[in-house]
């Protein structure tokens, strides 16, 4: 099936939302798990089924930029067809991005490959659903996963555990400021544009970033804000 309108994996159907979690089977590998999402004819697919190949895409694509601008990684592996409009592989790939155009703006890394790894290990652990859930998006859970690697922060740490958590903050306040419904695309946008501020304050070192972000999946979110969106490409005869 094509990707679209944040549409069931099995039958393209719109997906469902209950305010109180209940066990669901997941349709590809046959887990039970709570969860709050299935689409219109029941079908529920679990995070990991989920973001499985967008991971993949995510892996490669950040291991192989030259680019020194986060928001043109994200919006090129973004294009792939496995990198669904809305979902948790959204909260591997803000981090990744960042951490990728970070050191080849001349960031701080020891180990690219190792770092990397951590940054999709956390970021999995951060489940789909979470900025209505719990009140924390995960693509800005994913800037405080990306501050925490680059800052070596643990919950013991000092300056570097408050960097973490502010950007993780910073992120949040600008993603809520703009309101719902959720849209991966413009929260990842929104989120990564708050880290690269923010690492340039706190480290000096600049990352690029386009003179206007302009987003290219409208056509595939049934709740898109349009105009009220801050990336919404407005065509002359709208």
């Amino acid at each position: 099936m094509t990707r679209g309108e944040g549409a069931c994996l099995v039958c393209g159907k719109p997906i469902i939302y209950t305010e109180t979690a209940k066990e669901m089977e997941c349709v590809m590998c046959h887990r039970k798990f709570e969860s709050y999402a299935s689409c219109e004819d029941g079908h529920f697919v679990c995070d990991e089924c989920h973001e499985k190949k967008g991971i993949e895409v995510i892996m490669e694509g950040v291991s192989k930029t030259t680019s020194k601008n986060p928001i043109e990684i994200v919006q090129e592996i973004m294009e792939n067809p496995y990198i669904y409009m809305h979902g948790p592989e959204h909260h591997i790939l803000v981090g990744a991005a960042l951490f990728a155009a970070y050191r080849n703006a001349g960031g701080k890394v020891d180990c690219f490959e190792t770092a990397l790894e951590e940054i999709k290990r956390r970021g999995s652990g951060c489940p789909g659903g979470t900025c209505g859930m719990w009140g924390c998006c995960g693509a800005a859970v994913s800037t405080g996963i990306f501050m925490s690697v680059i800052s070596k922060a643990t919950p013991l740490t000092g300056k570097s555990w408050g960097r973490a958590n502010l950007m993780t903050g910073r992120a949040l306040k600008a993603i809520g400021e703009v309101g719902g419904p959720r849209c991966c695309k413009r929260d990842s946008f929104k989120a990564v544009t708050e880290a690269v501020a923010f690492v340039e304050e706190e480290f000096g070192v600049k990352m690029e970033m386009p003179e206007k972000i302009v987003c290219t999946f409208a056509d595939e979110n049934e709740q898109c804000l349009k105009q009220h969106c801050p990336y919404y490409r407005v065509d002359k005869t709208e």
